[in-house]
């Protein structure tokens, strides 16, 4: 998968929110942030320009220097809240999914309400960190991923 402008973000490629709630993730993604090494995530919502929402591990988010996370929120650390049950923390809300052994994940209908998504939008695969990817639903980069002349793999 290409970057879409020299020096520019890598993406991954675009995942199509289905019928059935479901979000397949990238392969590449998976393999990079190793996702399918535990069956958890973190998600967590995305900036004011890109929208859409932000994917990490329990495992890269705790040995990162934002660890401090799990440790003020222990309700998303232990996962005693309901999964896709978001929480706030400084600015940003937080929830824990199950993906799935083929690297998908399953909203609810007001998790996707929360996040301001919809049946049928693109989220595009974004490198963004070392800790984390992003799902991103708006902005220039998905518009740039729409008008690009070359292959993007589609999920």
């Amino acid at each position: 998968m290409p970057q879409l402008n020299k020096g520019g973000k890598f993406v991954f490629g675009l995942s199509l929110i289905h019928d059935n709630l479901t979000v397949q993730f990238p392969t590449q993604a998976l393999k990079e942030y190793r996702v399918l090494n535990d069956n958890k995530i973190i998600i967590f919502t995305g900036s004011k320009v890109t929208g859409g929402f932000c994917v990490t591990t329990y495992s890269l988010l705790s040995t990162s220097k934002l660890s401090h996370i799990l440790h003020e929120c222990p309700q998303l650390k232990n996962q005693s809240i309901p999964q896709g049950t978001l929480i706030t923390y400084k600015g940003r809300q937080y929830t824990w999914l199950v993906v799935k052994e083929n690297g998908s994940i399953q909203f609810t209908p007001q998790l996707l309400e929360q996040l301001h998504l919809n049946v049928g939008n693109e989220l595009l695969c974004i490198r963004s960190s070392d800790i984390a990817f992003t799902m991103g639903a708006k902005g220039p980069l998905l518009e740039k991923a729409h008008n690009y002349s070359g292959n993007i793999d589609r999920y």
